[in-house]
Order: structure tokens, then sequence, then C-alpha cells
């Protein structure tokens, strides 16, 4: 192990970087909490934007939340920092290509979310963009005005329903549980955790898939009006026949998976 290698070593196992990252993924947990909130919104009849960023705007709508938005912010970058330090030298417990996945994993969850946490900032300051299907929209039709800019968009829709079905395996064989030392929850709380973990990640699996197809969609017409992100893909389930009852399913599985990043927060393995 190089000199680089250790000190990234030392940073992830300090007590110091375990409490602020798992304070972090606390505040990943309340975002997609308020995020169930708005999909609830939307299920019955509210046009609100149902993503991170109306989120973040919902967290941040009264004075006091003012100052949990700039709590979850600073949350959010540290807990992404964190995910650096896992895909660094992290998941020591498992070994091979397993290991390597989870790495890959978490440096992926770490930009997302300080990405998430700058956007936090910005909102906070005042300065916050469009929603992320404004968002994925503007991206696609960058996509779209590229050479083979159909076939991109169609590949990227691919990428997404990969981690649509990565979600969803996570969730059904709950191999999310590896990560975690249920001997650090109390009593029925080991069932618990598995419970929310597996319906949250079999939700967010739906979701992925929801904007995946969209995203094809937009390659397949060559259309970016008909991609769109997250608050779109909950928008779209609500359109469909049942949807209303399929968009409070989904908005309750979020909310588990809320729920999962309390406990997980508390339990993850060093």
């Amino acid at each position: 192990m190089n000199r680089t290698e250790a000190t990234a070593e030392r940073g992830e196992k300090s007590d110091t970087t375990q409490l602020l990252g798992r304070i972090g993924m606390a505040c990943y947990g309340v975002v997609h909490l308020v995020i169930a909130y708005l999909a609830l919104q939307v299920a019955f009849g509210d046009s609100e934007q149902a993503d991170q960023k109306g989120a973040l705007q919902q967290i941040g709508s009264t004075a006091f939340g003012q100052v949990l938005l700039w709590i979850v912010a600073v949350g959010l970058v540290l807990f992404g920092l964190w995910q650096f330090l896992m895909a660094a030298t992290g998941y020591e417990w498992v070994s091979g290509g397993k290991r390597t996945r989870k790495r890959i994993g978490a440096a992926a969850r770490g930009v997302v979310v300080i990405l998430l946490g700058f956007s936090a900032f910005r909102i906070a300051t005042g300065s916050g963009g469009g929603s992320s299907s404004r968002q994925q929209q503007e991206f696609t039709a960058k996509l779209l005005q590229l050479p083979a800019g159909p076939a991109l968009v169609v590949v990227a829709a691919a990428c997404v329903l990969g981690v649509a079905i990565a979600a969803g395996v996570k969730g059904a064989k709950k191999t999310f549980l590896e990560d975690l030392d249920t001997t650090e929850l109390p009593g029925k709380s080991k069932r618990w955790i598995g419970w929310v973990g597996a319906t949250g990640y079999l939700a967010k699996g739906v979701v992925f898939a929801i904007v995946a197809i969209l995203l094809a969609i937009a390659g397949f017409q060559a259309d970016p009006n008909k991609a769109g992100g997250l608050d779109a893909a909950l928008k779209t389930l609500a359109a469909q026949p049942f949807g209303v009852v399929l968009l409070i399913v989904v908005a309750l599985g979020l909310a588990a998976f809320g729920a999962y990043c309390f406990g997980a927060a508390w339990a993850h393995k060093r």
C-alpha cells in the first residue's frame, strides 16, 4: 500500500470521518422522505416538482427550513466525500469483483450526492436551477446534436436501465445487508432494516426504469422533450391506468429508502 492509499484508509477509518459521513447519509435520507411527500402530492393532484431539487426547495420553504437546508447541503457534500473514501479504500469485508463493483458504485454515488449538495447550496442562496426533467431535456438536446446523437441517447437510456436493474436486484436479493453490521441495531430493527431497504431499492429501480424508457423514446424519436428526470418519471407513472395507486406505492417505497438511510447511517460497516 502506498502513502496515498494509507492516508485515504486512515481517513476512511477515522471516527470523525465516519461520524460526518453517517450524518450526511441521514441527510440523504431526509431528501428521499421529502421526495416521497412530493410524490404523494402529485398522486393527489398537486403539480409539485417531485424531484431532488423540488425536495430541497420544499425543505427551504420556511425560516427554519432555510437553516435545515444549509445543514442538509453540508451533510450531502460530506456524504459524497465519504463515498469517495469508501471507493478508495472501503468494502474490505468483500473481495474480488464484488469489492470492485461496490467501490465503483460508491464513486458514482459520491458524484451524484455532491452535485445534489451543490444544488442545495444554490437553492439556499437563491440561485437554484430548474427541475431534473428540464435539465434532462437540455442534456438530451445536446446529445442529439452530436453525430449519431440519437444512438448516444439510446445508449444513455440503456445505462440508466442498467442502474434500474441493479437497484431492483439489490432490493430483491437484499445484498445491501452485506454492508451493514446488524449487531449494531437494537431488537426488531434488524428485520426492519431489511424490509425498508428492499422496498426502497425496488422503488428506486422502478423510477430509474421509467426515466430510462423516457430517455429511450427521446432517442428513437430524436425529440429531447420526450426525456425527463425523476419528476417526469413520477408524473408519467401517475398518468397510467391505476397510476395513482402505483405512484402512492412508489412514494411509500421512496419513503422506505429514506428510512433505510437512517438505519444504514447507524449500522454501516467501517
